[in-house]
């Protein structure tokens, strides 16, 4: 009779389970969750189309993500990984963790000039170092000039960090050969380097330095939902390395077809229209009206790596880094 018990509870226990299941379980970075990013509405609005329970899990960063999917596996939970970005997709596809999505994306914009058949772009801006122009009346003007400052920084971690990441590449495309002396020399006024992006921006807020790792846009986040001007993107002479956020279906999603549907939504006039007032990204469809201040925003020349360069260097790039900034 135990036995039996034992039996029918476990029973109760995973239809329990099951039936709480959602049918689209997505992973992704903590600030794309919080009450102001735009996961709460996509999830309401995805959700209000296809009649479905859509879940977020939450990882601190696009790094994290991406580790996490390799080390579950075909064990994931995961059907959609999103927020990882253009630097992490051939590492991704090569140890091939995601499935195609065979979509058509004309939509995209022609300035992403994007034509990849595993991953869907969903945003893009440019790496930037934000300060406040009401303690820095004359920001430096090129990444040289930052690393050979006094200037206190932020950043975060490129083994967990898509931004600290983007850093490490910003960093190799400017300085190439004389990367290590260029680390070194930053971490002499680097105040801390931390895990993912939100830490890192809390404490610049705090006061706690003079620039921190962000991006372009961060300041339309200031002006449109605090009314605040003060916060700026310093202008490099060298260029800026861009980020593509991207999503993709993962290879043991067992709903492709729902999978592929929140893909076209993440891309459609709807999600979009979210995405740059609560994600503070720029959107990857022409025909979204934007707060008048992203007129004002800084256009960087991009420079950096393709995702095959990235695939091939990251893990040199990184042990070159740890090594050089811990001295």
């Amino acid at each position: 009779m135990k036995k039996y018990l034992i039996t029918l509870l476990s029973f109760i226990s995973l239809s329990a389970n099951a039936a709480n299941a959602a049918d689209l379980t997505v992973y992704t970075y903590d600030s794309f969750v919080s009450e102001w990013g735009p996961g709460p509405q996509l999830e309401k609005a995805f959700e209000a189309q296809c009649q479905c329970d859509l879940e977020f899990i939450v990882a601190e960063d696009g790094v994290s993500i991406l580790n996490r999917l390799r080390i579950e596996q075909d064990r994931t939970k995961a059907d959609i990984i999103l927020g990882i970005d253009d630097a992490l997709i051939e590492i991704a596809r090569r140890e091939q963790l995601v499935q195609p999505h065979g979509m058509e994306l004309s939509q995209i914009t022609s300035d992403l000039q994007w034509q990849d058949h595993d991953f869907v772009p969903f945003d893009y801006g440019y790496f930037a170092f934000i300060y406040n122009s009401e303690k820095i009346t004359t920001p430096v003007s090129s990444l040289k000039e930052l690393v050979d400052s006094k200037a206190t920084v932020i950043y975060q971690d490129p083994r967990t960090s898509t931004p600290g990441q983007g850093l490490m590449l910003w960093v190799k495309a400017v300085y190439g050969d004389q990367s290590t002396e260029a680390w070194q020399q930053l971490s002499s006024h680097t105040l801390t380097v931390t895990k993912g992006w939100w830490e890192a921006y809390s404490l610049f807020l705090q006061g706690d330095a003079d620039y921190v790792l962000s991006y372009n846009t961060s300041p339309a986040y200031h002006v449109v939902a605090e009314k605040k001007s003060q916060y700026k993107a310093a202008l490099f002479s060298e260029g800026h390395v861009a980020q593509i956020e991207v999503a993709a279906i993962t290879r043991s999603s067992k709903q492709p077809e729902r999978a592929r549907e929140f893909l076209t939504f993440l891309v459609s006039a709807e999600a979009q229209a979210i995405i740059p007032t609560s994600n503070w990204m720029l959107p990857v469809v022409d025909d979204v009206v934007l707060p008048p201040v992203f007129d004002q925003l800084i256009s960087p020349q991009r420079i950096g790596f393709s995702p095959i360069e990235i695939a091939d260097q990251r893990a040199g790039w990184i042990r070159e880094w740890r090594s050089a900034a811990s001295r």
